[in-house]
C-alpha cells in the first residue's frame, strides 16, 4: 500500500505488508476417463476397476511429445481432484490482519530527486507505539535515485481502525529543512468469537471467522483466583492410549475456515481457599481463554478474552446438608438422619430450632419427626457448620423424598425453607 505525499517533496513511502505465500489452486474441472466409458458401480469390483485403469491409461496416454494436451483435463491420480498444484503463489493484496497475529512491514523510503538527501531521521509508529527511531542514528544520505530499506514488526493486540505513521526530517538540495509524514490506514479484524455457556460446567465455542484453516495450538482456561478449571475430554479408544508417540506426533486441532466451530468443556469448582471468599463476595468472575493457533503456513497468532463473568452467585446464609442416612430404613420404625447446618456468612448465627414442617393438604405425610416436633442446635460461627440427628419415622412404603424442614433462627427471629436433598 502507499500514501499520498503532501506538497512537494523529494522523499516519498512506500509500504508492502510482509506474508507467506498462498496455495495455488487449479481451475479447471478435472475428470477420471473411467466415468466417461463406464458406471460407478464397476468401481466397486477392484480386480475389475485395476484393468480399466490400465485400460484407460494406455488409451490416454499423454507423451512429452504429444502437443495435442488432450489428456490435460484427465485426472490420472486422486490426489489431482483438491486442485493443488504444487506451487505457491506471493500476496497480491495487502489482505486482512487478525488480532492476535505479528504484523510485518516492508518499509521503503525513494529519493526521487537529482541530488543528495542528507540528515535523514525516519521514524515509524501505530497509535502512539513507536516501532523504528533513527533519531539517535540518522540514515545520513540516500543517494539520488536510492532507497532505504527497512522492517517493522508489531504484535496487534487491538480491534478497529489502525494507522502506521511514517515521518521524514531531511534537507533537500538547497538546504531547506522539510518534514514529510505519511500515513497508511489498515483495519484488524476478529479472528475468532467465543460464546460461553455456563451450567455447572463453562462451555467454550471457538468459531472461526478467518478464510482459512486454523490449527489451535493451545486453549488453556485461565481460571480466576478462587476457581479451579479441568478440561473434560472425551474417552480415549483403547488403541489410542497415552504413550510418548502418540504425545510427540499429536495431530493438531482444526477449525475449518469460514465459520468452522470447535468446543471445549472445563469443569468449574471453588478452590479450598477461595470458597469462603466467593460466599462473601459473590464474585461472579471465573477466568479468561488463552488461544493460540496457526495458519497454513505456520503463521503463529494468539488471543486472550476479557474475563468470562458467569450468572451472578447467589449465596444463602446458611445451609443444610445430609451427612449420613441409613442405607436400610424399616417401615414404621424410627430412624437416625444426621443433618450439617452451614453458616456461610461472616458473623455468628444462632441459636437455632430446626422442624420438620407439616403439610397444610389433608394428605398425610410419608415421613415424619418422631419424638420432639423441635431440636435445638447452638450457634454457628462464620463459616463453620455443626451436625445434630433428627429421629424421623417412615409411615409409607417405598422410595420418599423429606422436604419442609425448617431452620429458625431465635435470635434474630428469621426462618429459612431449607430442602436437603434427601430420599
Amino acid at each position: 500500500m502507499s500514501g499520498a505525499t503532501a506538497g512537494s517533496h523529494s522523499l516519498a513511502f512506500r509500504v508492502m505488508r510482509l506474508c507467506r505465500p498462498s496455495f495455488h489452486v487449479e481451475t479447471p474441472l478435472l475428470l477420471n476417463p473411467n466415468d466417461l466409458f463406464f458406471g460407478e458401480d464397476l468401481h466397486d469390483d477392484l480386480s475389475l476397476s485395476s484393468h480399466l485403469n490400465d485400460l484407460t491409461s494406455s488409451l490416454f496416454h499423454n507423451s512429452d511429445s504429444d502437443l495435442s494436451y488432450k489428456s490435460r483435463f484427465l485426472l490420472p491420480h486422486s490426489s489431482d481432484a483438491i486442485g493443488l498444484s504444487g506451487l505457491l503463489v506471493l500476496p497480491q493484496s495487502f489482505g486482512a490482519i487478525y488480532l492476535g497475529e505479528m504484523f510485518c512491514s516492508y518499509i521503503s523510503i525513494n529519493n526521487s530527486s537529482n541530488f543528495e538527501v542528507r540528515d535523514a531521521e525516519i521514524q515509524t509508529e501505530r497509535q502512539r507505539i513507536l516501532l523504528l527511531d533513527t533519531s539517535k542514528s540518522p540514515v545520513e544520505s540516500i543517494r539520488a535515485g536510492g532507497r532505504y530499506d527497512f522492517i517493522v514488526e508489531h504484535d496487534v493486540k487491538e480491534l478497529g481502525g489502525h494507522t502506521l505513521v511514517c515521518t521524514a526530517l531531511y534537507s533537500d538540495g538547497e538546504g531547506e529543512r522539510k518534514y514529510l509524514p505519511q500515513f497508511f490506514k489498515f483495519n484488524v479484524s476478529n479472528p475468532l468469537s467465543v460464546r460461553t455457556k455456563e451450567t455447572t460446567f463453562l462451555e467454550a465455542c471457538i468459531e472461526n471467522h478467518t478464510k482459512s484453516n486454523l490449527y489451535m495450538d493451545q486453549v488453556e482456561f485461565e481460571a480466576a483466583q478462587h476457581w479451579t478449571a479441568t478440561m473434560l475430554k472425551a474417552d480415549e479408544h483403547p488403541s489410542e492410549n497415552n504413550t510418548l508417540a502418540s504425545e510427540i506426533f499429536k495431530p493438531p486441532i482444526i477449525i475449518r475456515s469460514g465459520g468452522g466451530i470447535q468446543n471445549y468443556l472445563y469443569q468449574l469448582k471453588p478452590s479450598a481457599q477461595g470458597s469462603a471468599q466467593i460466599k462473601v463476595e459473590g464474585s461472579n468472575v471465573l477466568g479468561k481463554l488463552q488461544i493460540t493457533w496457526r495458519t497454513n503456513l505456520g503463521e503463529p497468532g494468539r488471543l486472550q478474552t476479557q474475563q468470562i463473568l458467569g450468572s451472578p452467585i447467589m449465596r444463602k446464609e446458611i445451609e443444610l446438608q445430609v451427612a449420613e442416612v441409613p442405607s436400610v430404613i424399616i417401615f414404621e420404625r424410627p430412624f437416625l438422619v444426621q443433618l450439617n447446618l452451614i453458616n456461610q456468612t461472616d458473623r455468628t448465627l444462632g441459636p437455632f430450632e430446626v422442624r420438620l414442617s407439616q403439610s397444610d393438604s389433608t394428605e398425610e405425610k410419608a415421613v415424619m419427626v418422631n419424638g420432639l416436633q423441635k431440636m435445638a442446635v447452638l450457634k454457628v460461627d462464620a463459616f463453620a457448620s455443626t451436625k445434630f440427628h433428627l429421629n424421623l419415622i417412615a409411615t409409607k412404603l417405598g422410595v420418599q423424598k423429606v422436604t419442609g424442614f425448617t431452620v429458625f433462627d431465635i435470635h434474630e427471629k428469621k426462618a429459612y425453607d431449607l430442602s436437603p436433598d434427601l430420599e
